[in-house]
């Protein structure tokens, strides 16, 4: 569809609203998917990276595109567009991102101190850390292993990256 045959009310839009309104209609029929980060730079590069409930496949990532890259005329505003997935070892961002990655192991970096262990749970307002270390017995001489829990507030996340294990 050309710039022509959209709605009237696209035409006074600037670039960047056009491309963020046809991002959200290419994202509303696909709700497990969300996106992760949008940028458009000053040469008109649109950088679309996306992640899913359950993964993204690249048929999701070349309907996004053809929502996007069909409904802009190339000939009033030239533009280069990639849409991709977040790749593996990518920041977590959003809290949909950590409930999704319940279960599996994070490096989490906080003000003062980094902890790999495994996501057991994630709600609204904080993460909760699971793993075991070794610590003095509290009588006698020589370590255990006990199980630590440790319940993280986003606010105090500097990062947490999902770590993969072959």
């Amino acid at each position: 569809m050309r710039e022509a045959m959209l709605p009237s009310f696209y035409k006074n839009m600037t670039f960047k609203e056009k491309v963020v309104n046809l991002l959200e209609e290419g994202l509303a029929d696909k709700p497990s998917i969300f996106l992760i980060d949008l940028t458009i730079t000053d040469a008109f590069k649109i950088i679309v990276t996306l992640d899913g409930d359950n993964g993204v496949q690249l048929q999701d990532c070349i309907d996004v595109s053809r929502a996007i890259e069909h409904n802009i005329d190339r000939e009033e505003q030239d533009f280069s567009l990639e849409v991709a997935s977040v790749g593996v070892g990518s920041p977590l961002k959003l809290i949909r991102q950590y409930k999704k990655n319940i279960g599996r192991m994070l490096i989490v970096k906080l003000a003062t101190d980094t902890i790999e262990a495994e996501l057991a749970d994630a709600n609204d307002d904080c993460i909760t850390l699971a793993w075991e270390a070794r610590e003095p017995k509290k009588v006698g001489k020589g370590k255990e292993t006990v199980q630590k829990r440790q319940e993280i507030p986003y606010s105090e996340i500097k990062e947490a990256i999902v770590t993969v294990t072959f």
